[in-house]
This record gives C-alpha cells, structure tokens and sequence, in this order.
C-alpha cells in the first residue's frame, strides 16, 4: 500500500471519528445524545407536575443530568415538596431525584 492511500485512510478515519469523540460525554459533562435524552426526560417531568392537581408547575423548575432529574423553586408547604418528589419518581428514566424545593414560610 501506498504512502498516499495509508494518509488517506487516516484522514478519512479522523473525519469520521473525531465527531464522534467530540460528543462523548464525561462524569461530569453529557454527550449529545444525553443532552438531547435528558431533555426528552425533562419535558416528561415537566409534564408529569403539570398534569398533578396538587402541585404548582409554575412554581417549579426542572433540570435534568444524566437522568437524574434536579427541582427546585418555590412550594407552599412541605407534603407539596414530598408530592413533587414521588410524581418525579414515577417518571421512567429517572434514576434519581435531588429535590431542592424551599418551603414557603
């Protein structure tokens, strides 16, 4: 094989592959393809309180990590902060829920 050819695949192959590196994610930043999953799981949750008559959505926001989902905001009182961790909950993909809501005094 030529010299030519041997550069030409590996210029080929690093056009291929160092997309697909770029977007590989760490412990601690997401890949593409996570970023976009735990949009989709966001949006899921948002729906999920939205759709609970005894929570205030708009109260409460949502982020989502590596399927673990992070709320926090305002509640009116403390079974609204525990509601809010058992609607998360229930949300499949969910690995786990770190609830920062503050109770409103």
């Amino acid at each position: 094989m030529s010299f030519i050819r041997i550069l030409s695949a590996v210029v080929i192959v690093g056009f291929i592959a160092g997309p697909l590196v770029a977007c590989a994610g760490t412990s601690s930043t997401e890949s593409t393809g996570e970023f976009v999953d735990g949009s989709v799981l966001s949006n899921k949750v948002r729906a999920k309180l939205a759709g609970d008559k005894d929570l205030n959505m708009f109260q409460i926001d949502v982020a989502t990590f590596k399927n673990e989902v992070q709320l926090s905001g305002f509640v009116d009182n403390a079974a609204a902060k525990t509601r809010a961790t058992q609607v998360v909950s229930s949300v499949e993909g969910v690995k786990m829920v770190h609830n920062n809501l503050v109770v409103k005094q």
